[in-house]
């Protein structure tokens, strides 16, 4: 099987539920919209309408993601996706683009174990970092990236690309905006 296609199984779940780790596939493209739309809605709750309301990546994008082997699901014991997590390389860095849970399936460890899968893909590729950027006050992501191990990066360490990475998607923020940016380089095995 291919390190790409690799399929792992999350553990941690509560109630012990089988969560397996695996690529999306093409037909499932749609669906991962329907992950992310449902896991925006909390952010209505606490005024960031226009988050909630943020339509999902095109299928085009997700496809494209799909194709590089750089898109994965976290699927549940029907082998039904329930979270996902869509990353590019920037700068010799795998950058998370998305990573989205199922309001239903959330508070499982299936993201913290989607971030482990991808910090396993970036070490194997031999790439510097795991990045991403995020809202630095809201309570589901910058402190909780930082309780998984990253930490925010300062600006003399942001590249131009990963400063533009922070504005790719409407409404995701910007680096003197409401967003920051995060890496967790001890998260990759064998590197300083």
């Amino acid at each position: 099987m291919a390190a790409d296609r690799a399929v792992c199984v999350a553990s941690g779940c509560l109630d012990n539920e089988a969560m397996r780790i695996r690529a999306v596939q093409a037909c499932e493209l749609p669906v991962l919209q329907e992950i992310e739309r449902a896991a925006g809605q909390p952010f209505a709750d606490i005024g960031m309408v226009e988050i909630a309301q943020d339509e999902p990546y095109p299928l085009a994008v997700l496809a494209a993601c799909e194709q590089a082997g750089l898109l994965w699901v976290t699927a549940d014991e029907a082998d039904r996706p329930v979270a996902y997590l869509m990353a590019s390389v920037v700068d010799e860095c795998l950058h998370i683009d998305q990573v989205s849970v199922h309001p239903d399936s959330a508070r499982r460890g299936l993201g913290r174990a989607l971030l482990d899968h991808a910090a396993g893909r970036a070490a194997t590729d031999g790439l510097a970092a795991l990045t991403l950027t995020t809202f630095a006050s809201v309570p589901w992501n910058a402190p909780y990236y930082r309780r998984c191990g990253f930490r925010v990066l300062g600006e003399a360490e942001l590249t131009l690309a990963c400063g533009r990475s922070a504005s790719t998607k409407p409404g995701s923020g910007s680096i003197n905006g409401p967003g920051c940016a995060c890496a967790a380089i001890s998260k990759l095995a064998g590197r300083p």
